[in-house]
């Protein structure tokens, strides 16, 4: 590109900052005026509770329970079709099976699987575990992004010019596509890493999935040029990906995928909507935050251990005086669950048998020291409608950093067991859609008479 053509694209000119200053000066909102006409910011009033949008059958969270008539805060809990996930968590560990398959199916359908079903689904998926001829070379490696979820989006509606049937929004057709794309996420994620590294010079390996490896055991084969991995971290993985698999349908990317949906458009472009949606760092891309935060923690700390030095910088962070100044403690609140969050409470039983394994136990006991000091500080300097706990991104970044996984991966790897979440609302909103999801907003802005050009 020339000087002059990378600077329309790519610089903040001083044109585009004066024209950004319009955008800021016309677009803001006085914030008492959501008060006055009652509107619920992000769908949710003062004390979290969200506005009824939807019904559904997939999941269920809880952070409340009536007591004498009224709702009070309780330890949360995530349901998928009725089911708490702490109790299929310990069914497959206690069976000494891999979660993922057993509760894809689960979400998917509504029933867990007999052994039968069980064997027939497991390879359902394993025949779809390809990709179509020269996509790895035609699409994979032309032009690898540094934003694995945007390689990751990318691939996904391309999927779209190799699917006969893309716009056939019937029943048995998505649910063909959704299982193609649960199946084939890990390559598109795993390949698409490899292939930005290639570019930047580094050893290109590009491993077939395994018909004999689990979901987490594949990944962590396909990842690593040797394609080993130990028992833990296969099973601490696929642990992850079932606890990141649907949260509601109330959330971000989940809410998304409904909206979509209900426009009527394909299941590829309704998957790369919902990826956008992930990609965030208020909602996917949360547990980066939370390993890059600590990163900058453990640099600025003498002392580990200090608590009066922990608190001092979670202080700071509340200031924006440490880390992205964004006056956040990443991590910590979640916009449902005020007590705890229960795929945090999982983590946790495994968090420390997994530092201890890797000989990361102090940075465990930072994780631990910070998971009880933030409320304290938070409470100290917010005002706060609820409770403030960790979340499941609390945790889910050091389990990361711990099997070594990139962190370029982490939110692909969020997505990777989401997918099935994507895919369950989906085939259920298609199934009870009659009208587009379509909310209303209140204008704000006077009417005014047109002015001619030469008049104003």
């Amino acid at each position: 590109m020339t000087n002059n053509v990378e600077r329309a694209l790519f610089e903040i000119t001083p044109e585009i900052e004066h024209y950004a200053e319009l955008c800021v000066k016309n677009n803001a909102i006085d914030k008492e005026l959501y008060t006055k006409y009652e509107v619920k910011r992000g769908l949710r009033d003062l004390n979290g509770k969200g506005v009824l949008a939807g019904l559904t059958n997939v999941s269920d969270v809880c952070a409340k329970k009536l007591v004498g008539g009224k709702e009070v805060p309780c330890a949360g809990k995530l349901y998928y079709r009725g089911y708490n996930i702490k109790d299929l968590v310990n069914g497959f560990l206690k069976e000494k099976n891999f979660g993922f398959e057993e509760i894809a199916y689960l979400l998917l359908f509504g029933e867990l699987p007999t052994r039968e079903q069980f064997r027939e689904f497991q390879e359902l998926l394993i025949e779809r575990r390809t990709l179509p001829p020269n996509f790895v070379r035609d699409v994979i490696m032309k032009a690898p992004s540094r934003d694995m979820m945007n390689s990751l989006s990318r691939s996904i509606l391309n999927l779209y010019t190799y699917d006969l049937k893309a716009d056939d929004t019937t029943i048995p057709n998505v649910l063909r596509q959704c299982l193609n794309l649960i199946s084939q996420f890990p390559m598109l994620m795993v390949y698409g890493y490899h292939a930005y590294n290639y570019r930047r010079g580094e050893d290109l390996f590009i491993y077939a999935p395994s018909p004999k490896l689990s979901m987490a055991e594949n990944i962590l084969m396909m990842l690593r040029e040797d394609r080993r991995y130990s028992k833990l971290e296969a099973k601490i993985l696929d642990m992850a990906l079932v606890l990141h698999m649907d949260h509601g349908g109330g959330n971000n990317s989940t809410f998304t995928t409904h909206v979509v949906t209900s426009s009527g458009t394909d299941t590829y472009s309704t998957i790369a909507a919902a990826m956008a949606s992930l990609k965030g760092p208020k909602h996917g891309g949360a547990n980066i935050k939370v390993t890059e935060m600590f990163e900058d923690m453990k640099e600025k700390l003498s002392d580990w251990t200090d608590k009066d030095e922990v608190r001092q910088y979670l202080y700071d962070l509340l200031d924006k005086k440490a880390f992205d100044r964004k006056g956040l403690i990443y991590g910590m609140g979640h916009a449902i669950y005020s007590v705890s969050d229960p795929r945090a409470d999982v983590f946790k039983r495994f968090v420390k048998r997994l530092a201890k394994e890797k000989g990361r136990e102090e940075e465990y006991a930072l994780y631990a020291s910070v998971e009880k000091l933030a409320p304290e500080v938070i409470g100290e300097r917010r005002k706060i409608y609820k409770g403030v706990n960790a979340n499941v991104d609390f945790y889910s970044g050091l389990v990361y950093s711990m099997l070594n996984l990139p962190k370029s991966l982490y939110t692909p790897i969020f997505a990777a067991a989401r997918i099935v979440g994507w895919s369950a609302h989906r085939l259920e909103e298609l199934e009870n859609v009659d009208k587009i999801i379509r909310p209303a907003y209140k204008p704000l802005c006077p009417y005014r008479d047109y002015v001619p050009i030469h008049e104003r």
